[in-house]
């Protein structure tokens, strides 16, 4: 029989619990304790709203609680994200942000009750999504160069539709403008559903909008990609440039992540962080990431952090470029 000295013993578990509060090691002394709720900022169905299912679902499995999504739509996504920001930061209601909610409102919204930089923790950066620029059947452009030369000699007389002012596709068309000394008309919208019905209906002439949504579209040649609004090709749409090929450092993706209400603690914001980056290390989950045309990232939190802050700021950039009328 083996004797353990009391002091020796004594020691040890000391040791043993200073080291789950060391970092690094801290993250898996957190689990969560009944349900938790993650806020979808838009009505259910959507590219973002099924990629939170996906991560969610596995979640559940992890943590041995539920992981409920709740879509909370409204104001662009301003609704949600306001209930995230004022809820307790305890790791149990987490948000699901977007470019268009966190990047692109804050910079043409004056009145927002919540700052993305001061309001929320960066968690994990779960997907991003390109954007393809799209034209109506007929439109006579039928390449990123000649939708410039048009542009050049219309000024003005092309329109765009977008999902909203303000929304990440709106400001993809302001970059556009701004990067290429053109000039459209902005054509907004209440979602990008009906917008982009108007463009197949051929009452729009071009949009920039999330692969997912054009996709079938594209496939079916009911509208045409003339690029890809990211920095290279996306393997969705291998014969199709980047826009980036012709308009140096252009540069409109989108991205889908988690979100704290700031004041949640380090340990619980690397845990779940640490978990959602596994989850997106899975064969199964990134299979099904990729059928939505999206590119899983996972990652630590100052990683997304980091990502965030200049994400808005470039944003902001191109709003005060610009010159869009903050409302």
């Amino acid at each position: 029989m083996i004797k353990i000295d009391r002091r020796h013993f004594t020691g040890l578990a000391t040791a043993f619990a200073a080291s789950a509060i060391m970092p690094g090691s801290a993250s898996a002394a957190w689990q969560p304790k009944g349900l938790v709720k993650v806020i979808v900022p838009f009505a259910p169905g959507g590219a973002t709203d099924v990629l939170a299912r996906i991560v969610c679902d596995r979640l559940t499995q992890m943590w041995g609680q539920p992981v409920i999504i709740e879509n909370v739509s409204g104001a662009t996504g301003a609704v949600g994200a306001t209930q995230v920001a004022r809820a307790n930061p305890d790791g149990m209601t987490l948000f699901v942000g977007t470019g268009s909610v966190n990047s692109a409102l804050p910079s043409v919204k004056s009145d927002l009750n919540f700052d993305t930089l001061r309001d929320f923790s960066a968690v994990s950066l779960l997907a991003t999504f390109p954007n393809v620029l799209v034209i109506r059947p007929g439109f006579p452009a039928k390449s990123v160069p000649q939708l410039v030369e048009l542009l050049k000699q219309r000024k003005g007389a092309t329109n765009f539709a977008s999902s909203g002012f303000g929304s990440s596709i709106h400001l993809a068309g302001e970059l556009f403008k701004l990067q290429t000394g053109t000039d459209m008309t902005h054509v907004p919208y209440r979602g990008s559903a009906p917008a982009l019905t108007d463009l197949l209906a051929g009452h729009v002439d071009l949009m920039f909008d999330n692969l997912t949504n054009v996709m079938p579209h594209i496939q079916e040649g009911k509208i045409t990609a003339l690029g890809v609004a990211g920095a290279k090709r996306t393997p969705y749409l291998p014969d199709i440039p980047a826009i980036a090929d012709f308009i140096p450092n252009f540069e409109a993706t989108t991205w889908v992540g988690f979100l704290a209400p700031v004041k949640t603690p380090q340990d619980i914001v690397d845990r779940i962080a640490a978990d959602c980056d596994a989850v997106l290390r899975e064969p199964a989950v990134i299979d099904r990431v990729k059928k939505l045309a999206a590119e899983p990232v996972g990652g630590k939190p100052g990683e997304f952090a980091t990502f965030l802050k200049a994400d808005v700021e470039r944003w902001k950039r191109v709003v005060q470029d610009a010159k869009l009328k903050v409302e």
